[in-house]
């Protein structure tokens, strides 16, 4: 079968959730090969070859770290003029779609960003217009580049060779345009990146406040869950810009989205519509949001929500 490359993202060696997804979807579509690239990417030979993965690229040059995103692309570009892969899948997140877009420009390929789900014949599912639209899209020219939204498919384990080659890559100056001078680790709690979440509950301008979000927090612990806002709530001040779920925030596709007191705008939608199961507490029965719903609670979410949590936590204990 031919090769399909997959770029993994990971932390010094540590694999994210969606690297095993690709390579679960790559399975589909020809022979799994991972690149892994930067600190610690040797370290992740082990994890993805559990995932599939029969060969796995790596290199750990200093330029993939020192630079933002050009050393990535050139070894990824390398490895495409080299191996002559059936296509490429990247992540669909901020870093994924750039380092894609770099390497189609340099390898004179097609990419399609955002895709939900992707056929043997490399027909993306693609949602645009916001996600009012689901268009087919396919690649015209050249090696296809395929960016696949974190959660389109459920990371399934098939061993593979694992074997490990090393690549060696020179960079251009062009390459090395933009240098990291700095890095900040940023603090986590115990709950899940949103982005990778399987589980995510949000709340919307319906809380009334951000003193309200404690709500919205308990039932999302409650799931093991991460917790979203929509536009309308970040906006406002009510919870941080980073945790927002839509067009101009994040997109997710958890197995299950919870909105609570959000209306359901089209900003919004676009960015958490294709999550598998979804399921909406408003007080108003003709919000928008429960035409996209497969559960809806009409309710004031102060007593449905609480109630939500407590029975959980009984059905848990």
């Amino acid at each position: 079968m031919s090769e399909v490359l997959v770029l993994v993202d990971h932390v010094e060696g540590a694999p994210k959730k969606v690297s095993y997804e690709l390579l679960t979807l790559a399975r589909e579509l020809g022979t799994p090969s991972a690149v892994v690239l930067g600190k610690g990417a040797s370290a992740a030979a082990e994890k993805l070859a559990a995932y599939g993965a029969e060969k796995v690229y790596v290199c750990e040059a200093e330029e993939i770290d020192g630079f933002l995103t050009g050393p990535k692309a050139a070894v990824l570009a390398q490895l495409i003029t080299e191996k002559s892969p059936v296509a490429v899948l990247v992540p669909s997140n901020a870093e994924g779609k750039e380092v894609g877009a770099r390497t189609a420009v340099k390898v004179g390929s097609g990419i399609i960003t955002d895709a939900v789900g992707l056929t043997s014949d490399l027909v993306a599912e693609q949602p645009i217009f916001g996600g009012t639209v689901s268009v087919k899209s396919q690649v015209a020219s050249g090696v296809p580049i395929i960016a696949v939204r974190p959660n389109s498919t459920a990371p399934v384990e098939a061993p593979g060779a694992g074997t490990v080659e090393q690549v060696t890559a020179t960079f251009s100056d062009s390459d090395k345009a933009a240098k990291v001078v700095d890095r900040v680790i940023e603090s986590k709690g115990g709950r899940p990146a949103l982005a990778d979440a399987s589980v995510v509950v949000s709340g919307g301008r319906g809380m009334g406040g951000a003193e309200n979000f404690g709500i919205v927090e308990a039932l999302a612990d409650s799931l093991g869950a991460a917790v979203g806002a929509s536009r309308a709530a970040t906006d406002a001040g009510w919870y941080p810009h980073q945790n927002q779920v839509g067009q101009t925030g994040q997109t997710v596709s958890p197995q299950l989205y919870i909105a609570v007191g959000i209306s359901g705008a089209i900003q919004h939608r676009a960015g958490m519509q294709t999550s598998k199961t979804i399921v909406a507490v408003n007080k108003d029965p003709e919000a928008p949001i429960f035409e996209l719903a497969d559960f809806g609670l009409v309710g004031d979410l102060f007593t449905v929500v609480p109630q939500l949590t407590e029975e959980i936590g009984k059905r848990k204990g």
